[in-house]
């Protein structure tokens, strides 16, 4: 209902005392300053100030407005300190979603060095599929996601952006007592492990890096052991129930126990990618750089 600009002056003569003070203090003319207030008055339903024999003073309902006024005022500044320290990349929060491989060594690098570059940015992370992390990228949910293409192409969303930050690799995790865990082995074909129990995540019915690479290699799983998250299908492989496909983000959690062995096919790897919306904030930015690094 009330301009800015209208409450701002309203304060001004108030604090001044005159219309020809508060003229002079916004570098307005006295005639516009008594416009701007008997539009405001006309807005509020009845004079806000006393006329007096030299200058004007609050009448209760100018007192009240003023109480309000105040506060409006002081809000709005807070704000505008507050994003020009978000527009700077210093401060604010920074939503960033990532796969989950991702998240067991990649970006928590990155994050580690962002936090010691930025500590006034607030971090929300959360993980997720990769269509699914580009959809709320998209619909301005996050700032930064990282996702992958593999095995079902890179997802894309309208207004936002994707660079390629590295290639991983897959392994195939062996127990160290398996027949082909011997580290001077050749690169392993999948297709001698075309018997074997295989790990793989609980996602139903949905294209996984296991169906592609046993496809690419000829055959089709005897017996698939579904297991969400990693540690678990790390403790079935190391039991000797079975084996896993690991891609290297994965790596740095395999357990001792394990052996982890090269594929001989060369295509079974997938690309990582930053993804942003088509005007990032620069902490996106700054985070965007350090994983570029920590994926060098």
């Amino acid at each position: 209902m009330f301009e800015t600009d209208a409450l701002r002056l309203l304060v001004t003569v108030a604090d001044t005392g005159s219309f020809t003070a508060a003229a002079i203090r916004l570098n307005y003319t006295q005639s516009a300053v008594s416009r701007r207030i008997a539009t405001l008055e006309q807005q509020a339903g009845g004079p806000l100030f006393d006329r007096l024999p030299r200058g004007v003073r609050l009448n209760p309902a100018g007192q009240s407005l003023h109480r309000h006024a105040v506060d409006v005022l002081e809000r709005l500044s807070r704000a505008e300190q507050e994003l020009t320290v978000i527009h700077a990349g210093h401060g604010g929060m920074l939503r960033v979603g990532a796969f989950a491989t991702a998240n067991i060594s990649l970006l928590p690098a990155a994050l580690r060095e962002f936090r010691r570059a930025r500590p006034d940015v607030e971090i929300v992370a959360v993980e997720g599929r990769s269509a699914t992390l580009m959809e709320r990228l998209a619909a301005g949910a996050l700032d930064l996601a990282v996702v992958s293409d593999y095995p079902s192409g890179l997802p894309t969303a309208d207004g936002t952006t994707t660079t390629p930050l590295l290639k991983d690799e897959l392994f195939v995790a062996l127990h160290h007592e398996h027949p082909l865990a011997s580290a001077e082995a050749a690169p392993i074909n999948l297709r001698d492990l075309r018997d074997e129990a295989w790990l793989q995540d609980a996602y139903g019915d949905r294209p996984t890096m296991l169906a592609d690479a046993c496809a690419r290699a000829g055959f089709t799983p005897r017996k698939i052991i579904r297991i969400a998250e990693w540690t678990g299908k790390f403790g079935y492989v190391a039991a000797g129930l079975g084996v896993a496909l690991v891609p290297s983000l994965a790596t740095w959690a395999v357990p001792s126990e394990l052996t982890l062995r090269r594929l001989a096919d060369p295509t079974l790897r997938r690309t990582v990618h930053m993804a942003l919306p088509a005007v990032p904030l620069p902490a996106a930015l700054k985070l965007g750089e350090l994983l570029r690094r920590a994926g060098g």
